[in-house]
């Protein structure tokens, strides 16, 4: 018997997938990786009207019911696959706006390592998509995550801190005019969250 989420989203079949043509328009391409329950991407998609976006989620639930919600617009989509997979098939170089990853990797006992999301790996990925100039933009609320990405992100030799300060990757404020679930929980709760963001250098 067929459960409600057997058949979600999925990126095309083959070694590489054409973003362009996957998702067709003109407008600037923007990934989103690990949308969740959607807050982010839904606004998103109001607030920058001009932009493809497209999200990666590993959870077969939200894929299906974010890219149904989504679906009206015509230029956003989310497929259930696993990013660290998923990057490597998407093509081509140097198309890609701005990335967005939103409160990662929440496991923290050694046996979970494996399943981190940013590693060097995934940063490779992304300066490989990313236009010279693109955004990558990190949330997180745990304050040894955010200084393990800093550390990690400003080392890539394909990134520049681009913060409010010169040489720093941290921000005030969010200003993509969106939220994630997590992010309106935090600001609910009263805790701090380090924002985060850089840009991508020329090759």
């Amino acid at each position: 018997m067929a459960r409600p989420y057997d058949n979600p989203p999925r990126l095309p079949e083959g070694e590489r997938v054409d973003l362009h043509a996957f998702i067709p328009g003109h407008g600037p391409l923007e990934i989103e990786i690990g949308p969740g329950r959607g807050a982010f991407l839904l606004e998103r998609a109001a607030a920058a009207p001009e932009a493809r976006l497209l999200a990666i989620e590993v959870r077969r639930k939200w894929a299906t019911l974010v890219d149904q919600r989504l679906a009206p617009t015509g230029r956003a989509r989310v497929v259930c696959e696993d990013a660290r997979i998923a990057l490597a098939r998407l093509g081509p170089d140097g198309s890609v706006a701005r990335a967005y990853l939103h409160f990662p990797d929440p496991w923290w006992k050694k046996r979970h390592q494996k399943r981190l999301v940013l590693v060097d790996a995934l940063l490779d990925e992304l300066a490989r998509l990313l236009v010279e100039g693109g955004e990558l933009f990190v949330q997180t609320d745990v304050p040894a995550r955010a200084e393990q990405y800093a550390l990690r992100i400003s080392s890539h030799r394909a990134f520049e801190p681009a913060g409010d300060t010169e040489g720093s990757p941290e921000l005030a404020h969010n200003p993509y005019g969106a939220r994630s679930n997590r992010e309106k929980r935090c600001e609910a709760d009263g805790l701090p969250i380090h924002r985060l963001r850089w840009r991508r250098i020329a090759a």
